[in-house]
């Protein structure tokens, strides 16, 4: 048996050692259409690759998911977070799981993750094959004839591992096939905010902080980072998820509201100032900053609340006080465009997950073709979700081409 996997990345590669571990006879090969493979998993997490999350349970960790829940937590059933980790670490790769649940290789490189990968398809015999891309395919009786540029392959089995497309066009040769194509979309991405003065504090973080988009249910939660462009850290890229096909629609303009003290409400904010008034009365307000922030970000929170920093608390007075609990609880932000991690693009969209039997990974549409990873219409929010699904669904895809 003549097993093709079209795509090298992570759900290629998983999906390869899958089907050669769970069919040792078959001829599996990986065709990738560039020079070099996994090369997303070589820059993802910052060069560290957030392999999976610390999340055991299918049902929790399959909403994670903006897209794809429910389909992913039947696919958990057989390969799920702990299956990832005992999969790594029996082949030598010993995992780290950190504070907020990410999970990396101890090592902090993504090298120790592509060189198991390797060692393991050189192992197991699966062949890869570098600078081929396949520009179409003809199904018949016997199986499917893959065409590159200049020659051309058989195989019995096919599976589909060429990752999120950014634009339709390169999802087409599979809606030729009869797919449903759900139009693809960026999902993980950063908020844009031209001429803001938040920029200046660009480095600053909050550890923990909500953001909401205007009326919208919209939330993200978690870390706030302020960048040269605007914002971005887990709490923006998990609003970006959720909210891609609604930020989409707005053509990415759209407010934001923060809430620089995590979820705390307005009741518990004005007891917190009347106990500094007390305390420390004779204070600048400039100098006594009680909150988890910057100093830098503070004075920049007075500044735009309009309250002058030589000012003492006991002077701030009504007027200043519901200022300032106004912008730490609902700071408003106009947002002008996105910026996307062109090497880490995650996108919404793909082959409509209806068309697909995720017991097996296979198509409704096309017995012998099969699909795994971000081509498909799942994605998850940041945290090493995306490459769980990849995982997960390469696995299944691999060991189901009998």
């Amino acid at each position: 048996m003549n097993i093709a996997i079209i795509g090298g990345g992570a759900a290629g590669f998983f999906a390869a050692l899958s089907a050669k571990k769970h069919f040792s006879k078959a001829h599996v090969t990986i065709y990738e259409k560039s020079g070099k493979v996994l090369s997303k998993v070589k820059i993802s997490g910052g060069g560290r690759c957030n392999v999976t999350h610390a999340c055991f349970s299918n049902r929790e960790l399959a909403a994670f998911y903006p897209r794809g829940e429910n389909y992913l937590r039947k696919a958990f059933e057989q390969f799920n977070a702990q299956s990832t980790v005992e999969w790594f670490e029996s082949r030598g790769v010993k995992l780290k799981t950190y504070p907020d649940n990410c999970i990396f290789p101890q090592s902090n490189d993504s090298q120790s993750i592509i060189d198991c990968f390797l060692k393991e398809a050189v192992d197991l015999g699966v062949e890869i094959k570098l600078n081929q891309s396949i520009t179409h395919l003809d199904i018949d009786t016997n199986g499917f004839t893959l065409y590159t540029r200049d020659t051309h392959y058989q195989a019995d089995r096919i599976i589909v591992t060429t990752g999120g497309q950014p634009k339709r066009s390169g999802l087409e040769w599979l809606e030729k096939l009869g797919h449903e194509i759900i139009e693809p979309i960026p999902s993980l991405f950063t908020f844009n905010m031209p001429q803001n003065p938040i920029r200046e504090l660009m480095g600053n973080v909050v550890e923990k902080a909500t953001v909401k988009v205007e009326g919208t249910k919209l939330m993200g939660k978690g870390p706030l980072l302020v960048t040269h462009w605007g914002m971005s850290g887990p709490a923006i890229l998990q609003l970006s998820a959720w909210g891609a096909r609604i930020l989409s629609e707005r053509k990415y303009e759209f407010a934001i509201l923060v809430n620089w003290l995590d979820e705390l409400k307005e009741d518990a904010l004005r007891a917190q100032f009347q106990k500094i008034i007390q305390e420390h009365e004779g204070k600048k307000v400039a100098n006594l900053n009680p909150f988890p922030m910057t100093s830098r970000l503070w004075n920049f929170l007075l500044q735009k609340s309009e309250i002058h920093p030589e000012m003492r608390w006991k002077d701030l007075g009504k007027k200043n006080i519901n200022k300032l609990v106004n912008t730490l609880l609902n700071d408003r932000y106009e947002v002008s465009g996105k910026t996307t991690f062109k090497e880490e693009f995650v996108t919404a969209g793909g082959i409509a997950l209806s068309d697909v039997d995720f017991k097996t990974m296979q198509s409704k549409k096309v017995p012998g073709m099969f699909f795994a990873g971000e081509l498909l219409d799942i994605d998850g929010i940041t945290g090493g979700f995306n490459f769980q699904a990849a995982w997960t669904t390469g696995f299944i895809a691999g060991k189901s081409c009998s």
